[in-house]
C-alpha cells in the first residue's frame, strides 16, 4: 500500500513538472533579443514567431469574418482597387518560407537628431538560401545599392550598401541576420551574439525600466513594443524652449513622470488580447472604480464607460484654454463657475469622482441615445453647480427648469431637424444624468432608482467583464454585435438609396452584396477594456474581436489625416 501511495505521489509530481515545463515553454520572452541590444535602448518592436502569429491570426474571429464567402464577395470590388496586393502576398510567402523568429527592430540611441537603428531575425535554412530573399529585400529597402563595400569583422562578412545617411550594414551570424544603419552598432551586436562581450549590465535585459515594464506583459504574445520616452521628452522640451513656447507645469511634469511604455498583443481563443503598461506614479486619488452606474444599463445598451475624474487636472486644463475646442470649453465652464462662486471644493464636495456614460439603441429607434452620469454626494452643492453649468454651456439660451418626483430637470430647447434634440440634465439626491433628449434622461433616472440591471445580468457582459482584471480607474464595454445590427438597420437603406442616385458609388462597392447582419454578428463579441494601477504604473488590458486600442487607432488615424488635409487647404 505504501509503495502504491509513493508511486502515485511520484506520478503526480512528474505530471506537475511536465505541465509546468510545457507552460514555461509556451511563455514568450524577448531574452534572445534583449541580450543583443544596449541598455538604454529607446524603442523596440519584437515578434517572436511570424508563422505562429499568422496561424493564430487565421483562427481569429475577425479573420473568420473576413473569409466568409459573402464578405469576400462584397469586398471583391474594393479590394481590386488596392495597390500592390500581389507584392504584399509575395512578401508574406517569403516570410513563411524563411520561418522568421525573434524578428525585431530597435532604436538604440539618438545622437544629434540622428536615430541609430538595429534589427534582425532568425531564419530557417542555409545562409545562401536566405540571401536569395534577403538580398531582394535589401535592394528594395535601400536606394543607391550600387554604392557598397564589404568589411571583414571577427570572421563575419559585413555588407554595407547605400550612401550615408541612407546606408545599411548587414551581416549573418549562424541562423541570425542582423542589420543596422551604423557600422559600429552592428559590430557590437555581433560581439554580443558571439558572446565576446560578457558585461551583462550593459545590455537591455539589465535595464530596470525595461524589466519593470515587461514584468506586466502577457505571456505567449504575438507582438511586443517598448518605448523609453525620456529621450523624446528631452528633445521636445528643447524644441519648445527654442521656439519659446510655454508649456503648462501640469503637462510638463506629466511627461517627465512617464518612465516607460510597453505593450503586448496575443490571440486568445479567437479573440485579440492587448496589455499596455505606462510606468508612472499613481495619481493622488483616494477612490476606486465601483461601476455603480451599471444599473442604468439595459438589454439595448451597446456602450458603457466608467472612469475616475481628477478635478484638479480638469481645472488646470482650463488654464490652457483657446488652443483646442475642448480646453476652451473647460476654461469657459470653470471661469463662469468661478464668477458664480463655485469653487473646486464645491465640485469635490458635490459629486463623487466616478463619471460614466451609457449608449442605448432600441430596435425601433432611428438613432441611439447617450447619457452621462455622476453620483451626487451633496445635493445642495450639486444643484448650485448644475445651475451654473446650464449657463456655461450656452449663455444665450434660456433653460427650462421643472421638478418631478423629487428630481430636478433642466431642459435646453433646440430647433427641430434630422437630429432634433433637447439637451437635458436631471438631478436627484443620488445621481446627476445628462443627455441629448428628456426621454432617455428620465428613463435613466427611473432605472437608477431600481436595483435590477439588464446589462450587468447579461451573459455577454459578464463573460466580457471576467476576461480582464478588475479595473480601478477606467472600464469600457462595447457590444459590437448589437452596435453592428443597429447600424445595419439604419444605414443599409441609405446605402442602397445612395447607390441608386449616385451610380459612381458602384465603382467602389456593390450595395446589393452587403452581407446579412446575422452573418456578421455571429463573429462579433463585446470589446472590453480595464485600467488598473499595478505597483509602479498603470496597466490597460483589452479583449475582443479587435481591442479598444486598435479601434481607437482605426478611428483616430482617419481623423488625423483629415485634420492635416484641412490644415494644408487652409494654411
Amino acid at each position: 500500500m505504501r509503495k502504491l501511495i509513493f508511486i502515485v505521489i511520484i506520478a503526480a509530481l512528474a505530471a506537475v513538472g511536465i505541465l509546468y515545463g510545457l507552460r514555461q515553454a509556451q511563455r514568450t520572452t524577448p531574452a534572445a533579443v534583449v541580450a543583443l541590444l544596449p541598455r538604454g535602448t529607446i524603442a523596440l518592436v519584437h515578434m517572436p514567431d511570424c508563422n505562429r502569429t499568422r496561424d493564430e491570426w487565421h483562427q481569429s474571429d475577425i479573420y473568420q469574418l473576413y473569409r466568409e464567402p459573402a464578405v469576400q464577395d462584397f469586398l471583391q470590388r474594393p479590394l481590386t482597387r488596392m495597390p500592390q496586393r500581389d507584392a504584399t502576398s509575395e512578401t508574406l510567402r517569403e516570410i513563411e518560407q524563411l520561418n522568421l523568429k525573434d524578428a525585431f527592430i530597435a532604436v538604440t540611441s539618438i545622437d544629434n537628431n540622428n536615430p541609430r537603428f538595429a534589427g534582425g531575425f532568425r531564419f530557417r535554412g542555409s545562409q545562401d538560401d536566405a540571401e536569395k530573399t534577403i538580398g531582394k529585400w535589401r535592394s528594395q529597402l535601400v536606394t543607391g545599392t550600387s554604392t557598397g563595400e564589404s568589411v571583414e569583422y571577427q570572421q563575419h562578412k559585413i555588407e554595407i550598401v547605400g550612401a550615408a545617411p541612407n546606408q545599411v550594414a548587414t551581416a549573418y551570424d549562424g541562423d541570425w541576420f542582423f542589420a543596422s544603419n551604423d557600422l559600429a552598432e552592428l559590430k557590437t551586436i555581433l560581439d554580443r551574439a558571439d558572446r565576446r562581450t560578457q558585461d551583462r549590465q550593459s545590455i537591455l535585459e539589465a535595464d530596470d525600466a525595461f524589466r519593470s515594464a515587461t514584468a506586466h506583459m502577457l505571456s505567449g504574445y504575438a507582438l511586443l513594443f517598448y518605448l523609453q520616452p525620456k529621450a523624446f521628452t528631452e528633445k521636445l522640451a528643447s524644441l519648445r524652449a527654442a521656439i519659446a513656447e510655454q508649456v503648462p507645469l501640469e503637462q510638463h511634469s506629466l511627461l517627465e513622470q512617464i518612465g516607460s511604455i510597453c505593450g503586448t498583443t496575443r490571440f486568445d481563443k479567437g479573440k485579440i488580447h492587448d496589455a499596455v503598461f505606462i510606468g508612472m506614479p499613481k495619481s493622488a486619488q483616494n477612490a476606486s472604480l465601483t461601476r455603480s452606474s451599471l444599473q442604468l444599463g439595459t438589454r439595448d445598451t451597446f456602450l458603457y464607460l466608467a472612469t475616475l475624474l481628477n478635478f484638479e487636472k480638469l481645472a488646470s486644463l482650463s488654464q490652457a484654454g483657446g488652443r483646442q475646442p475642448f480646453t476652451g470649453w473647460l476654461e469657459k465652464i470653470f471661469d463662469i463657475s468661478s464668477r458664480a462662486g463655485v469653487t473646486l471644493k464645491d465640485w469635490k464636495v458635490g459629486f463623487e469622482l466616478e463619471l460614466a456614460s451609457l449608449a442605448d439603441w432600441p430596435e425601433n429607434a432611428r438613432w441611439p441615445s447617450l447619457v452621462a452620469t455622476i453620483p451626487v454626494k451633496d445635493p445642495v452643492r450639486a444643484g448650485k453647480i448644475v445651475s451654473t453649468l446650464t449657463s456655461a454651456i450656452d449663455e444665450d439660451v434660456s433653460w427650462t427648469r421643472t421638478e418631478k418626483n423629487g428630481v430636478q430637470y433642466f431642459f435646453m430647447p433646440t430647433p427641430g431637424g434630422w437630429f432634433a434634440n433637447a439637451p437635458t440634465i436631471a438631478l436627484s439626491n443620488r445621481i446627476m444624468v445628462a443627455g441629448l433628449d428628456p426621454v432617455s434622461v428620465e428613463a435613466a433616472i427611473k432605472r437608477a432608482q431600481s436595483s435590477a440591471s439588464d446589462l450587468s445580468n447579461s451573459r455577454a457582459y459578464q463573460a466580457a467583464a471576467h476576461a480582464v482584471p478588475a479595473p480601478t480607474s477606467f472600464f469600457a464595454y462595447i457590444d459590437t454585435a448589437l452596435l453592428y445590427s443597429r447600424l445595419d438597420a439604419a444605414l443599409r437603406p441609405l446605402l442602397v438609396m445612395s447607390a441608386a442616385f449616385m451610380p459612381a458609388i458602384s465603382d467602389y462597392v456593390d450595395a446589393g452584396k452587403l452581407p446579412a447582419p446575422e452573418l456578421v454578428t455571429k463573429h462579433l463579441s463585446p470589446i472590453v477594456s480595464s485600467q488598473r494601477y499595478d505597483g509602479d504604473g498603470y496597466v490597460v488590458e483589452s479583449v475582443g474581436p479587435i481591442t479598444l486600442n486598435q479601434a481607437a487607432v482605426g478611428l483616430g488615424l482617419p481623423a488625423i489625416f483629415w485634420t492635416i488635409a484641412q490644415q494644408q487647404k487652409n494654411p
